[in-house]
């Protein structure tokens, strides 16, 4: 199975549906186990910053043109990015020697949903 049909795949088990917000309702357990994923994913500083960097591209960006703004090795960089894409928030493609990378709007807006504060709550807060 190639690391596309393997993301595929874990692409599928996700219930890809956005939650309520949990300001208005609780998680169940498959849904906290989700968001606990995609947050560990964006929860370390090099991660984070890939992310910002793919998201912020306005397309698709090629690993060539990110990896030099980080200390760390090639096989560092492939393993975090490797995260950010198995915790659904990226997708790639080979394309000869280079992998380009884009960020998955739909998992963004769930992250986005899911710490949404309804406007009421917040203005009686």
């Amino acid at each position: 199975m190639s690391n596309q049909e393997s993301s595929d795949a874990t692409d599928a088990q996700r219930s890809g549906g956005c939650c309520a917000p949990i300001s208005v309702s609780a998680l169940n357990e498959a849904q906290a186990a989700e968001g606990a994923a995609v947050f560990k994913a964006l929860s370390d500083p090099i991660r984070l910053r890939l992310m910002s960097i793919i998201a912020s591209a306005g397309g698709e960006i090629c690993v060539c043109d990110f990896t030099g703004q980080f200390d760390v090795s090639g096989p560092t960089i492939s393993h975090h990015l490797r995260v950010l894409r198995q915790a659904g928030l990226v997708d790639c493609e080979r394309r000869g020697t280079w992998v380009y990378y884009w960020p998955k709007p739909e998992r963004m807006q769930w992250v986005s949903a899911l710490l949404a504060v309804p406007e009421a709550a917040a203005l009686t807060h």
